[in-house]
Order: structure tokens, then C-alpha cells, then sequence
């Protein structure tokens, strides 16, 4: 059984793709001459990406990856992160390593050699904000369970696993050991659903990790809420699941979001601001606000205030890492 450290050593600890993100303003007409999947995530293999990537007006390089941009937002607001995942041993590798560990996010797994490629997603970005994501996963797909790090895992208050990665055989396997981890500690497991063809393909993995008490906090959009339910109507998907993990938490978009804990349920209006710019990582930053005041034991509702002023930020620029400075952003909404 793994010991868990009287004081721990992280907030978050999180397992996902390590990806570089590339992107680019681009038309309506181009979404459609290239037969995009608009607003969607996409997967293409390495030709595909390559294709794409021509087809790019002038772009810009940027790390990401679900998790690890959540991890970003909880970083650039004071907490202590670390990061599992798989890059190549080759120059987008580099790129990702010096990003998420310039940003002070501890990530130590051993980079991997020969093919494939690091991973990368080409997000085309339309004039109305939308992303449309092509996503190849190259070396992400590819991370072992043996190089998952127990006592890592065990020095975390939260480990924070991405829906997205659930779909390679290798990762998966070594998200349910790191689940393992974190229950033989003491620890809490947050699960984000990603995506719904996520959950079309994994459902059933899902609700059996529910069924069996194995996640803590679900963060979900209304639409992989009614996915992974089966009810259309946002308040049944609510009420279907509601008394089956001890925190959810659901996003609306323009909407807003609630959160239901502990017989409480909380709601927040989403965030006003001038323009939305790029809609690319907006639940990645509301997952960074709403755990950053969890692991502190704040109000339900001033969780998801945190989320929706994270998501903002990350919502009125182009990227889904943070540009403005999140903890003073915070003190300013918040006091």
C-alpha cells in the first residue's frame, strides 16, 4: 500500500496529453473547403496533422493539453502541481518540457525515443471565437504504467485525470494504477469527461469508476453530462447523478455552471467580458479555479467564481494557457 505523506508535498498532481498546441486565426470557408468538424476535437494521424498544418495561415506554438493547462491556471494562482505524460525525444518534446516546467509544474516523466512524434493539435480558430481542433497524439498515446510514480501520485491532496487520455490502452492502464495510488493514500480523484466521443467509446468505464466510488470531483459540460446519462434534460442528468460522486461539477458555457456537493448545489453566472477572442482551454481554466479553492476548503460558490473568472481570462486571448496575472485577478474579483 502507498504511505501518504502527513503534509503533502502538491495540490494537484495530473495525468494527460502533453501536447503542443498550434494555432491559427482562419474563415468560415476554410473550416469548409478543409470539411472541419467546427467546434469540435477531431483526431488525424501524422499525415493528416502534417496536411493541416500547410493549410495554416501564420500560427503560433503553444503547449497544452487538457490537464496540463488546468494544472497552468493552478499554477500561475500559487498552488504546487506536477504533471504525468508522454512527449518524443525530439523538438515539440523540448518545447512542452521547458513550458509546463518554466510555469514551476514539476514534470519528470522520461521523454521517449524514436516514433512517434511528440504530440501536437492544430486549432483552427473562426472569427466567432469557435476552435476546431485536429488533434494528433503521437507520443501521448504511448505512457506506461511502470513509469507512473506512486509516491507522486501519493503526495498529491488531488489527482486530476484527463477524460482525452482515457482512450490509448498504455495511458489507461496507468490512470487506474495512479487511481489505485491515490485511494490506497487517502487522496481524492478528480475526473474531467474531455469530450463526448470520449464517453461514446468509454461510457461504460466511466460509470463503472462512478458506481464504484472511485471519483471524488466530475467536472462535465452539459453536453457530456447528457453523454455519459442518457438525459437530454439538463436537470436529469443532474438529478441521475448526482448523489453518486461527492462533487460535481458541470459547466453551461455562456451559461455559467453548478456545482452540487454534499446535499448543497451552488451556481455561478459566467464571467462578463468585452470579447470573446478564443474559446480553446475555457473548461481547463474553470476546472484550475474551481479545484484551486477546493483543496483550500472554500464555499462551494466561491469555487465556481474562481472558475468562472479563470475561464474569462482564458476565453479573451488567443491560447489556452494564462496570460494576465490569475492571482491578482482573483484578489480583484474576489477580495
Amino acid at each position: 500500500m502507498t504511505e501518504a505523506p502527513q503534509d503533502p508535498r502538491y495540490d494537484v498532481i495530473a495525468i494527460g496529453n502533453a501536447i503542443v498546441d498550434v494555432m491559427a486565426p482562419c474563415s468560415d470557408d476554410l473550416i469548409k473547403e478543409l470539411s472541419l468538424n467546427k467546434g469540435g476535437m477531431t483526431l488525424v494521424d501524422e499525415e493528416g496533422a502534417k496536411r493541416l498544418y500547410g493549410a495554416m495561415g501564420p500560427a503560433r506554438e503553444i503547449s497544452g493539453g487538457s490537464a496540463a493547462n488546468t494544472l497552468a491556471g493552478l499554477s500561475a494562482m500559487g498552488a504546487q502541481c506536477a504533471f504525468i505524460g508522454q512527449v518524443a525525444d525530439d523538438q515539440l518534446g523540448e518545447v512542452f518540457a521547458h513550458d509546463i516546467r518554466a510555469v514551476g509544474i514539476d514534470f519528470d516523466t522520461p521523454v521517449r525515443a524514436g516514433q512517434p512524434a511528440t504530440a501536437r493539435c492544430l486549432i483552427f480558430v473562426t472569427p466567432d471565437a469557435q476552435r476546431t481542433m485536429n488533434t494528433f497524439l503521437g507520443a501521448s498515446q504511448f505512457l506506461p504504467p511502470e513509469t507512473l510514480d506512486a509516491n507522486a501520485v501519493a503526495a498529491a491532496k488531488i489527482l486530476y485525470l484527463e477524460g482525452y487520455l482515457w482512450d490509448p490502452e498504455e495511458p489507461r492502464a496507468a490512470m487506474r494504477r495512479a487511481i489505485e495510488a491515490a485511494r490506497s493514500a487517502g487522496r481524492k480523484v478528480a475526473f474531467t469527461l474531455s469530450e463526448v466521443f470520449v464517453i461514446d467509446r468509454h461510457g461504460d468505464d466511466f460509470r463503472a469508476l462512478i458506481a464504484d466510488g472511485l471519483i471524488d470531483i466530475l467536472f462535465a459540460n452539459h453536453t457530456e453530462l447528457a453523454a455519459l446519462t442518457g438525459e437530454d434534460d439538463f436537470e436529469a442528468g443532474i438529478a441521475s447523478i448526482k448523489d453518486k460522486v461527492p462533487t460535481l461539477v458541470v459547466t453551461k458555457g455562456p451559461d455559467g455552471a453548478v456545482a452540487l456537493q454534499g446535499g448543497e448545489r451552488a451556481e455561478v453566472a459566467a464571467e462578463p467580458i468585452d470579447k470573446v477572442i478564443d474559446t480553446t482551454g475555457a473548461g481547463d481554466l474553470f476546472a484550475s479555479g474551481f479545484l484551486y479553492g477546493h483543496v483550500r476548503e472554500e464555499p462551494l460558490g466561491r469555487c465556481l467564481h474562481r472558475g468562472a473568472i479563470a475561464a474569462a481570462e482564458i476565453i479573451s486571448h488567443y491560447g489556452a494557457r494564462p496570460e494576465a496575472d490569475l492571482k491578482a485577478l482573483m484578489v480583484e474579483k474576489l477580495g
